[in-house]
């Protein structure tokens, strides 16, 4: 069989076409949205990682304060957009093996290590575990952050983004991220990209949660923003009585009925 020289291969979109219209029953099955934002990037001295803590059910708010930053391994951290369900039990699972690597090896686990396993994992259930995830972590060859998509693609750059308010939180890394900032200023910078997630993405809310991963240790750092009060708008919601016309007023008047038992009449 010959390989293709160059271009797109259309051949699993003729595949798709062919089940949808000539199996019974068959249907594709279609993308998942991500209702979350989580970015990180490298820093002068390891890995700074963040998200925000809006857990969607639909169009529900189902958790204010979701963690959505994973642990692998003591030098290795993930953060999870997609279905809640996935996100933890892939990473549950990815760290147990973790944990008997370096059982078995004596020594730390490196990122790649880590990522590899996420990818190989992902890529055999081909996009059916909704989880997408941006994975830091300092080994001994350096800082490394990286995304894996639910396919099982991997990405590797100094600085990433996910879910729906990834385009809000990508424009600020785009305008401020600069090489050799230091822990505070990279932790502010994740913080600014999950902020403008926040208030530009409605599946992204509630509080900013960041992780710290250095070649001596990781910090995770909880609410570091926390939700504020209820927005209330300037002008105010009351309205003053006459403001809307209406043509007719009908008030429906309910009787109300007393029922006063005889206790006398009533058999022993």
């Amino acid at each position: 069989m010959e390989r293709p020289t160059g271009g797109f291969l259309f051949d699993l979109a003729a595949r798709n076409k062919f089940l949808e219209t000539s199996v019974q029953n068959a249907k594709i099955p279609a993308g998942m949205k991500t209702g979350t934002t989580i970015c990180g990037c490298i820093f002068k001295d390891g890995v700074a990682i963040a998200a925000d803590s809006r857990a969607t059910e639909g169009n529900i708010v189902a958790d204010k304060n979701c963690m959505k930053i994973h642990y692998l391994a003591p030098n290795i951290y993930a953060c999870g957009a997609g279905t809640s369900a996935d996100c933890d039990n892939v990473t549950e699972m990815i760290s147990s093996n973790l944990t008997l690597h370096r059982l078995s090896t004596g020594r730390p686990n490196r990122v790649s290590t880590a990522v590899t396993m996420l990818s190989r994992m992902l890529y055999r259930y081909q996009g059916h575990i909704s989880t997408a995830l941006v994975i830091g972590g300092v080994d001994c060859t350096g800082s490394h952050l990286y995304t894996v998509h639910p396919h099982g693609s991997v990405d590797k750059l100094p600085y990433v983004t996910m879910g729906s308010g990834c385009l809000a939180a990508m424009s600020i890394f785009e305008s401020e991220y600069r090489e050799g900032l230091d822990t505070d200023q990279a932790r502010d910078l994740v913080r600014g990209c999950i902020s403008a997630g926040i208030y530009n993405d409605l599946g992204s809310g509630s509080n900013c949660n960041v992780c710290i991963i250095k070649a001596d240790g990781a910090k995770v750092l909880r609410n570091v923003d926390k939700i504020g009060d209820k927005w209330k708008s300037p002008a105010g919601f009351s309205v003053p009585a006459g403001t809307t016309d209406y043509v007719d007023e009908h008030v429906k008047q309910i009787k109300k009925f007393i029922v006063v038992e005889d206790a006398s009449s009533m058999d022993s």
